[in-house]
């Protein structure tokens, strides 16, 4: 499996080297509750490792979307931005919310596999 987790409760699935896909884990949608808008970078737009890329508002809270790792925004997941419940329905699939570039691959390596990210969901 290519999905891999951040401490912030963000995936992101490295199957396409071209464009790996990032979005918010369903441990992050269920603490936020329905969503009601989200804030997504630019394309074009470069962060790093842990810099805010975008926001994601519910009815409870505002949040903020971590950069799980270094890169370039490639594309904005439009849809999510026509239909933020799209976040709540299908975190892992239909509700992604950009996609990146990799600046350095081996970050990845950082991040959680499902089960350890499971267990540390089940403690945050």
């Amino acid at each position: 499996m290519t999905v891999k987790f951040s401490k912030e409760h963000e995936w992101i699935n490295a199957a396409d080297a071209a464009a790996a896909v990032v979005g918010i884990t369903v441990h992050a949608q269920d603490a936020l509750g329905d969503v009601v808008f989200v804030d997504l970078p630019e394309v074009g737009a470069t962060f790093n490792q842990g810099d805010v890329a975008g926001v994601v508002e519910s009815v409870k809270a505002a949040a903020d979307v971590y950069m799980p790792v270094a890169g370039e925004i490639v594309e904005v997941n439009e849809a999510l931005r026509a239909d933020p419940a799209l976040a709540n329905t299908d975190p892992l699939g239909a509700g992604w919310f950009f996609k990146v570039k990799l600046a350095d691959a081996g970050q990845l390596a950082e991040l959680m596999d499902e089960t350890a990210y499971t267990a540390f969901a089940a403690n945050a």
